[in-house]
């Protein structure tokens, strides 16, 4: 069965860049500032949380704050730029950007850190959702592929690299450079889209037109959901009004959306394009590979970190040199492949890789390091690029290319909501599986198993020799090694999460059609 291509949202027309690759190379470096920015900072908050002074409470809300103004501002980025151009959008943005980040590791004050980082993540909203449209509008139909696969290529670049760099600046630099790198990336934006980018007049037309209620709508719906998933398992979900609150608004505003969006004459960014099969489904698989990724992007270095107890400097290098470069081979095969086979074959060999490296961490122990991992992380490099990419390219091949802004914002959904969704998901089940494991070994321990009462025994013999009492020490010991195998069994449930995960969403794209003929398709079916 083969679809046909959907046609909404406004239409995604500018003026061709006098230097398109400048204008390209801004929006590329604009993606990969956001993506490096947001891993070294999630990656580096408890070094952060420290550095500002600012308790368990206020470092969970700052990584809260600093997030939700790029999914407030995200969605409509691709459409502001079609309305005012790349100049407007970028130009001005990036230097201000610049300096906030300059500004921010000076500060000390919790409230000014706070709101300084409310404008940054609203600026940083800027530079990502706009890279498809610019790369659709100035570059050669040969080139799309490409260029995409760059786009897509930082995502699981800064997820396996973003670890090593945390190590190198907090260890040896400081940690002030996790905003410093930025002062030098965002001003080198600025320049690229100035001289890349045409001198253009607003378009009046679709500014008058302009669906500022569906963008308001969506924007706020996101970013209220958003705020609700990443604090939900602090504050236990349900047992908190506030999260209730937030997450019962942000769905509601989302009806509020989709009812705008079918009764303005000229909708923003149409819920038909969701509502068609390929679609719907492709950003379904796109949700779910989100889900399965945390086995490379969360499980393997938060393992490292809690049970091997491991800092940044120390679990960088597993995944910079089997996670990271390894992209630069397997991306350019992806490409390669795409234009031969169908994507929805490259998508299940990608999906099937994650369900692998999942299967491979179920083997889990107490005593794996990072030398452990290195054939699972191979397998998700693998994984990345086979899968990523081409959800992207069969959702522009399902969608009108001239009217990418309506798909561009369902993508920015999945960038950042479909990433706090899988984070949510992910630390409520590693914290109710570790509380379950916990309370079954507790019990082998409270009902007197001879395993359990013979290793007591020895830690009593191991401590009576040094000061204090020997079995209080022994029952101290033995409820280390209780807490920590429970960790141990809660990330083997994390895996075995990602592996029922990753089975599932290669199921849904077997119900995937065949896509339209297009430049995102095999050259031998055009």
């Amino acid at each position: 069965m083969t679809s046909q291509p959907i046609s909404a949202g406004p239409i995604s027309v500018g003026r061709r860049s006098h230097h398109p690759l400048l204008a390209v190379v801004a929006v590329l470096l604009g993606a990969y500032m956001t993506n490096f920015h947001s891993r070294l900072f999630s990656t580096g908050l408890a070094d952060l949380r420290g550095a500002f002074g600012l308790g368990m409470d206020e470092g969970s809300w700052l990584n809260s704050v600093a997030m939700a103004p790029q999914i407030f501002i995200a969605p409509c980025v691709a459409w502001l730029v079609v309305v005012f151009g790349v100049r407007r959008v970028l130009v001005v943005p990036a230097f201000l950007y610049a300096l906030l980040c300059l500004a921010i590791p000076l500060l000390r004050d919790p409230g000014m850190v706070l709101v300084l980082h409310v404008l940054q993540g609203l600026l940083l909203g800027l530079f990502v959702p706009a890279t498809i449209s610019i790369i659709l509008r100035n570059l050669p139909m040969k080139w799309w592929a490409p260029a995409i696969a760059i786009y897509v290529f930082r995502q699981a670049f800064a997820i396996n690299s973003g670890v090593e760099l945390v190590g190198l600046y907090v260890g040896q630099w400081g940690w002030q450079w996790l905003y410093w790198q930025d002062v030098v990336l965002a001003p080198l934006l600025a320049l690229c889209a100035y001289y890349g980018a045409p001198r253009e007049p607003a378009n009046r037309e679709l500014l008058a037109e302009a669906d500022w209620g569906g963008m308001l709508l969506f924007g706020a719906g996101l970013a209220m959901l958003y705020i609700g998933l990443d604090q939900g398992n602090r504050l236990d979900w349900l047992s908190s009004g506030l999260v209730v609150g937030l997450l019962a608004g942000g769905v509601l505003l989302l009806l509020l959306f989709c009812v705008n969006e079918a009764l303005v004459p000229q909708p923003w960014a149409s819920a038909s394009v969701v509502l068609s099969r390929n679609i719907g489904l492709l950003l379904l698989v796109a949700t779910l590979y989100t889900v399965t990724s945390i086995s490379n992007s969360t499980l393997i270095p938060n393992f490292l970190t809690s049970v091997a107890h491991l800092r940044p400097e120390q679990t960088g290098p597993l995944l910079l040199h089997y996670g990271a470069l390894p992209l630069f081979v397997v991306m350019p095969l992806s490409v390669w492949l795409l234009g031969r086979i169908d994507g929805r074959l490259m998508i299940t060999i990608g999906l099937a890789a994650f369900a692998l490296a999942a299967w491979m961490g179920t083997r889990l122990t107490h005593d794996w390091g990072p030398g452990d991992f290195t054939g699972m992380v191979l397998i998700q490099s693998l994984g990345h690029c086979f899968t990523f990419l081409p959800v992207v390219l069969l959702s522009l091949a399902n969608v009108n290319p001239a009217r990418a802004t309506a798909i561009s914002a369902y993508i920015q959904v999945l960038r950042v909501d479909g990433v706090a969704l899988a984070g949510a998901l992910t630390s409520t089940w590693l914290r109710q599986s570790e509380q379950v494991h916990s309370n079954l070994i507790g019990l082998h321990v409270e009902q007197g198993d001879p395993g359990v009462t013979a290793l007591l025994s020895q830690l009593t013999h191991r401590f009576a020799g040094s000061a204090g009492d020997a079995g209080a020490k022994a029952l101290s010991t033995l409820s280390g090694f209780v807490q920590r195998e429970a960790t141990v069994l809660s990330y083997i449930d994390g895996f075995w999460l990602c592996f029922w995960v990753a089975l599932v969403a290669i199921l849904l794209t077997a119900l995937i059609g065949r896509a339209p003929v297009s430049p995102f398709t095999p050259a031998r079916g055009r």
